[in-house]
């Protein structure tokens, strides 16, 4: 567990849609329920981000009662039609009771050990309101921690139409952490890529 003042409440993100992973026209997919070396993916999330963090919620839209199994809050989407990771984000910032979130997608089950330490250091070293991932150059905003003090700037932003992650941030005291592992970060977003990582 991290030992940050203030605590750290870690969200999956498992409210998407899926659509690259389903081999229906059109279809949809829970991700976080694909089997992955025997257990749903979210279950190789969860074993990773749970030791790190001091609470932990599960961001889902659909299959609640599935992912409560899971032994931790689940929480959906205040906005409604699947609004992307920020709603996600939002739903773990009106759900937490400590002063930091940590947001992890639950496609990237390979998600570094020491991730919230070091994104916690290095917004600590530089009074950032946010601190995101970065590997091998390129930033990976959905492993981000977050101040919980930053919802209502959340709030203002979602209600203004606007969804991308690097567009909310773009404002807010910021940092970018170098891990070295690249593969950590790999999202699985395909069938061919789910059966590629058993």
């Amino acid at each position: 567990m991290t030992a940050v003042a203030g605590g750290v409440t870690g969200v999956v993100l498992a409210g998407g849609l899926g659509r690259r992973m389903s081999v229906a026209p059109e279809g949809t997919v829970d991700k976080g329920l694909q089997p992955l070396r025997g257990r749903p993916m979210v279950a190789h999330v969860i074993e990773r981000l749970a030791p790190q963090v001091d609470a932990l919620l599960i961001n889902a839209n659909r299959n609640l009662d599935r992912y409560r199994e899971f032994g931790h809050p689940v929480v959906a989407d205040s906005l409604g039609g699947f609004a992307g990771p920020l709603a996600g984000l939002h739903a773990g910032l009106l759900a937490a009771r400590t002063d930091r979130v940590v947001t992890v997608p639950c496609d990237s089950p390979f998600l570094p050990t020491d991730l919230v330490a070091r994104l916690a250091e290095a917004a600590a070293r530089d009074a950032a309101q946010v601190a995101v991932a970065r590997a091998a150059g390129q930033p990976h905003p959905v492993f981000a921690l977050v101040e919980r003090a930053l919802r209502g700037h959340l709030e203002a932003f979602l209600a203004s139409g606007q969804r991308k992650i690097d567009a909310w941030y773009r404002d807010l005291r910021v940092i970018e952490v170098d891990f070295d592992d690249a593969q950590a970060f790999r999202n699985i977003n395909t069938p061919d890529e789910l059966k590629a990582c058993e």
